[in-house]
């Protein structure tokens, strides 16, 4: 039996998702892992590649189709297909370390001598091979897309409670299999945004710490343009006027305080426009 599941959703990025592939194929501790690729709808080229690829790690890449939802939607299925003990999820534009893995099973069986079990978070910067451009340093050092500066000083820690559900980065994040179930991933929120934090939160609620590995550690191959970012930014904020309004989801303490962050400095008079925009629609 495999001792971590790597879940993947993938969405027609079939030339990224093999990359991504490869590097896990790469990994120091192959024998431990598997992988479980789900394909958030039909893609003709990402299936090609998954049933006919040549792949190293035989028989431990699983692929499987659902039909077009959400990302929400393809983390659970696989997490549900997982032999392992720890699920590890990443994004398909994620390649990891030779030693990711390695790390994020090795930060688990440290704290198994606990009385909890906790998620961990793995370090993630943009890969040098891209073009990095100025609107992406800028959503690296704003935190508006990762917040690591902010988190440096936990290395090997546990995350404030206060502010850990603002880090469950689900595009590289190592949480027990069993908690991930119990714990699934909201289907019917339907725009991008604000899943990780609600996701977040609810772990927090539960008393499941946030432990932060600044060793295992991932590229983002994405690339972002000012345009992509601004457009970004406005479903951001349309997406949390948007939020399910119910007893499971009380939107409203989230609406206030990112109206309140879209008016500080961290935000560009650019992206504060577009995120204002996307609210009000």
């Amino acid at each position: 039996m495999p001792n971590l599941s790597v879940i993947i959703p993938t969405h027609k990025r079939p030339d990224t998702l093999k990359r991504c592939l490869g590097h896990l194929e790469a990994q120091e501790n192959v024998e431990e892992i598997e992988v479980i690729v789900v394909s958030d709808g039909h893609n003709s080229a990402t299936a090609e590649l998954m049933e006919n690829g040549k792949w190293k790690m035989e028989n431990k890449i699983k692929f499987f189709e659902i039909k077009k939802s959400q990302q929400g939607v393809a983390r659970n299925r696989g997490i549900r297909e997982a032999k392992s003990p720890i699920c590890l999820i990443i994004g398909d534009d994620i390649f990891l370390a030779p030693d990711a893995c390695k790390k994020h099973l090795d930060e688990h069986r440290r704290l198994s001598t606990f009385d909890f079990r906790p998620a961990v978070l793995g370090f993630t910067t943009w890969d040098p091979n891209l073009q990095i451009t100025p609107v992406m340093k800028w959503l690296e050092k704003s935190g508006w897309q990762f917040g690591y500066t902010m988190i440096e000083k936990y290395a090997h820690q546990k995350i404030p409670k206060e502010i850990q559900h603002r880090f469950t980065y689900t595009s590289h994040i190592s949480i027990p299999t069993d908690i991930a179930l119990k714990y699934p991933f909201k289907e019917d929120i339907i725009l991008y945004g604000w899943e990780d934090i609600e996701w977040g939160e609810r772990l927090k609620k539960a008393g499941i710490p946030l432990y932060y590995n600044s060793e295992a550690k991932a590229l983002h191959h994405h690339k972002i343009t000012m345009k992509d970012s601004l457009k970004r930014m406005k479903t951001l904020g349309k997406s949390i006027s948007s939020f399910p309004n119910s007893e499971r989801y009380p939107p409203k303490w989230k609406i206030m305080i990112y109206k309140l962050q879209a008016l500080l400095p961290t935000m560009t008079g650019r992206h504060r426009k577009a995120f204002l925009q996307g609210m009000r629609k």
